[in-house]
């Protein structure tokens, strides 16, 4: 994969990303993230964030939790982007519900989406040495 690559520290596991360059323009809106893990509806579940890039760097570290219970004894983990985002695809539903304040309701978006919010968020953490 072409593009930076961007280290990040959680929980003691060290974790490379790589991504290619891209743009968008992240929203700053409560935003809602719905998740389906499986195929049984009660595996549903939702959290809640003040920013879509907040909700973002939850995406992020739910896929690195996941990445911790399957691998409980490597104290560094690696993955890079293509890994998160197939594990995004993996899952039977992801989708965030943004607050639209000129309309005074929530606006969904789906996988797509949200893959593309990742990339500008991780561009944005490289650029900054994070």
């Amino acid at each position: 994969m072409h593009g930076r690559s961007m280290s990040r520290t959680l929980a003691g596991s060290h974790v490379e990303m790589e991504f290619p360059e891209c743009c968008a323009y992240v929203h700053e809106s409560h935003t809602i993230l719905l998740i389906q893990p499986g195929p049984k509806p009660e595996t549903r579940t939702y959290c809640d964030y003040e920013t879509v890039a907040e909700c973002m760097e939850g995406v992020c570290k739910i896929y690195e939790e996941h990445l911790k219970r399957q691998n409980p004894h490597t104290p560094s983990i690696t993955y890079d982007i293509a890994q998160l985002f197939d594990f995004i695809d993996q899952l039977t539903d992801l989708s965030c519900l943004v607050y639209q304040g000129n309309t005074n309701t929530y606006a969904p978006f789906n996988k797509s989406w949200i893959k593309e919010k990742i990339y500008v968020m991780l561009r944005k953490q490289a650029a900054r040495g994070n």
